[in-house]
């Protein structure tokens, strides 16, 4: 069984991970209670006081030593991620471990110009200058999923950090010890454990601890359950970010590259065994080129092996949640129970682990729960299409948001659709890849979340923008805006705004006119109103 150093333990009911390729238990942690999650709030609330204090400099000393670190033990960090997350071992790099070196390494070689004071350009009152500067919110909840709990909350802690909050995290209960893992690498970079605390236990624990009053909340999960975390977070009036569901659709034009789009759609269907919010989970195929394309996915999907990571080299491992299994099993079911037929899987692999087939689907059909509900599951349908109108149509006809795909050798017309698509982020020849840039922003429209990660503006949302403004050398001794009022300033104010906007140059003329002609001294009569 595997254990981990933690500052703070839960005397709370016990949480047992367990591998999901074997099922067998690899480590327990104990859930905290209520009142442990509260005083673990008012550590975190004293340190950050201290923390806040150090310069910005100090702040990305630490986070420099957290990176070497993690890049000297991340084969051992991806190795946990495997056996507790089921990613094979190339996945956990390349989609959990190399995008914390790399965002880390980002925000601390950029943090002093994102974070610097953003100069407000005035076109009015140019004897005065506004500026926003930037100061940490204060105690930042991460409320972490469980399909890629190393690389989501990660990043989220230490932008937090670099911003100069205190940041608790809630782990989901599937995927604990990843989580105290990572406080032991930020604990061994010297920081301080109450600046940085995991708080496992039940999902209700993350609504009670907002309810305790932190300043800003990191959800990632379903978008269920996100509704609800939005909702409180609303009524309280805390800043929140929210990446929930999605049902991202790809579509492939006829003039694609069909080698291209079938590798990747395969790769972003199929990652993480298709547990990803991204996950290409509907192809629009034009008519043209269908019957290709269908042939060369399958044909990829075919020569995938399917395995426990641990026993060699797989190209796709178990499912984490057993009950999220039942949903692909259910929604699959009912395809095939509608006219969907497999041409590659469509039933579990019986194991003692979590075991779905990759699976391609055809003769489906926009109205089958597999089509319209999130599946997040190792399946791929693809549809026929006429032209690109009906392709983006039958796209945007869902209640998510968050990616869309889009394949053609033609960037105009590839241009053209992705505008036209009702996606946070539209690829084009691509999946996935985006959310391993620190610099682009990953965020979700309609049900697929609100606000955004990563990105320069992702770091300043975990910053309260206060607004200043001041003189300058410019200033007058008094200003005309003050009392006494007068007839005389009301008129040269209204001919000031007929010269500067009035309709064409002849409104704008007359501006000027009476602007020069010395104003009447006196304010023009009020007109008589009727009852």
């Amino acid at each position: 069984m595997l254990t981990f150093k933690a500052t703070y333990e839960g005397t709370g009911p016990t949480i047992t991970s367990h591998n999901p390729a074997t099922g067998e238990p690899l480590g327990q942690v104990r859930s905290f209670t209520t009142e442990e999650a509260k005083a673990a709030i008012e550590r975190a609330r004293a340190a950050q006081k201290t923390w806040a204090e150090k310069s910005l400099n100090e702040r990305i000393t630490y986070m420099r030593r957290f990176q070497h670190l993690l890049t000297e033990q991340a084969d051992d960090v991806c190795r946990l991620i495997s056996q507790e997350n089921g990613k094979p071992l190339q996945e956990a790099m390349e989609t959990e471990v190399m995008p914390i070196i790399d965002l880390t390494s980002y925000f601390c070689n950029n943090a002093k110009r994102i974070l610097s004071d953003q100069r407000i350009p005035l076109h009015l009152l140019k004897y005065r200058r506004s500026y926003l500067t930037y100061r940490p919110r204060g105690l930042m909840l991460i409320i972490s999923p469980w399909n890629f709990p190393f690389t989501i909350p990660s990043g989220a802690i230490v932008m937090g950090l670099i911003a100069g909050n205190a940041v608790i995290q809630k782990p989901a209960s599937l995927t604990p010890l990843i989580a105290l893992r990572t406080q032991e690498i930020f604990t061994e970079a010297g920081l301080d454990p109450d600046l940085f605390q995991v708080v496992p236990g039940p999902g209700v624990l993350g609504s009670r601890m907002i309810e305790m009053g932190v300043d800003y909340v990191n959800f990632t999960g379903s978008t269920a359950v996100g509704l609800r975390v939005a909702e409180l977070c609303g009524r309280l009036l805390i800043p929140c970010s929210m990446e929930l569901g999605g049902k991202d659709p790809a579509i492939v034009c006829d003039d694609a590259n069909l080698d291209m789009a079938a590798g990747s759609i395969v790769w972003g269907g199929l990652a993480n065994a298709g547990q990803v919010c991204a996950s290409v989970e509907r192809v629009y195929a034009h008519e043209k080129i269908y019957d290709a394309l269908v042939e060369k996915v399958v044909e990829r999907t075919k020569k995938l092996r399917v395995g426990d990571p641990s026993m060699g080299d797989v190209d796709m491992g178990p499912m984490v949640d057993p009950n999220q299994l039942k949903i692909v099993e259910h929604q699959v079911n009912d395809a095939l129970s509608h006219g969907a037929k497999p041409l590659v899987g469509g039933k579990r692999i019986e194991s003692p682990g979590n075991f779905f087939e990759p699976t391609v689907l055809v003769d489906v059909t926009d109205d089958m729960e597999v089509i319209r509900d999130e599946t997040f599951g190792p399946v791929i349908p693809i549809m026929k299409y006429a032209d690109d109108d009906e392709a983006v149509e039958r796209s945007n006809n869902s209640e998510y948001g968050l990616n869309a795909y889009v394949y053609s050798t033609d960037r105009e017309r590839a241009r053209r659709i992705a505008r036209k698509l009702e996606a946070g982020t539209v690829m084009i020849n691509e999946t996935l890849l985006t959310h391993g840039c620190p610099e682009l922003p990953w965020q979700g429209c309609k049900k697929s979340g609100l606000g955004k990660v990563h990105s320069d503006q992702g770091l300043r949302d975990l910053c309260y923008p206060y607004h200043i403004n001041e003189d300058t050398v410019l200033q007058p001794p008094a200003s005309p805006f003050w009392q006494p009022y007068s007839g005389w300033m009301y008129n040269a104010l209204l001919a000031s705004v007929k010269a500067l906007y009035g309709r064409g140059v002849g409104g704008r003329i007359d501006g000027l006119k009476q602007f020069f002609n010395k104003p009447n001294a006196s304010v023009p009569t009020q007109p008589e109103v009727n009852d």
